[in-house]
């Protein structure tokens, strides 16, 4: 790769990528305190990959690896939560990350078969998917947190489903969005 490929923002990306099976070794050897740390970690580079972008332009690899990054690293997080015989006390319902996953495989099918079959677009994620990951890395952290402080569970089925809210609604949003108007289309 170029020096002009690997910009600081690509480099952070990278950085997440190599997090998630460090994170999920923490998890499998029963280190939740340190899952924590590298998932904060983790979502710190995401939100400082995103400042650098938009402050010196955004590239091509960044455009395709953030998104990958972004979907594996939480992908990754609800499976840990949610595989039972991990010895945790507070797990995510296998119900919501069966939900929050196929959420995540329709968007990326339907993308795709856009791009093959109709044209070449862009998919801006819009501001409720935003939300909707941000409320992901909320619930994994509130999750992993009262996997290390049991103090914190209550918090837990509030986030679960607040995080079966978001889904359903931004999934729904992203169907009405496709059907209304061509991805790059300006808004009415």
């Amino acid at each position: 790769m170029s020096a002009s490929v690997l910009t600081a923002a690509n480099q952070l990306t990278l950085l997440r990528l190599l997090l998630v099976p460090v994170f999920a070794l923490c998890m499998l050897y029963g280190r939740p305190g340190w899952a924590l740390v590298v998932f904060v970690v983790a979502g710190v580079t995401d939100a400082l990959d995103g400042l650098i972008a938009r402050r010196t332009g955004p590239t091509t690899l960044g455009a395709w690896l953030d998104p990958m990054a972004d979907k594996l690293l939480l992908a990754t997080m609800f499976v840990m939560l949610t595989i039972p015989g991990l010895g945790l006390v507070a797990r995510i319902p296998l119900w919501l990350t069966v939900l929050v996953i196929s959420r995540d495989v329709a968007i990326i099918l339907t993308v795709a078969i856009f791009n093959l079959a109709v044209a070449r677009r862009t998919f801006r994620p819009s501001p409720l998917g935003k939300v909707a990951t941000a409320t992901y890395i909320v619930t994994g952290v509130v999750t992993l947190y009262a996997n290390y402080n049991v103090a914190a569970l209550p918090l837990v089925n509030g986030c679960v489903y607040l995080t079966l809210a978001i889904t359903l609604v931004s999934g729904f949003e992203y169907l009405y969005r496709m059907t209304r108007r061509p991805p790059d289309a300006p808004a009415s």
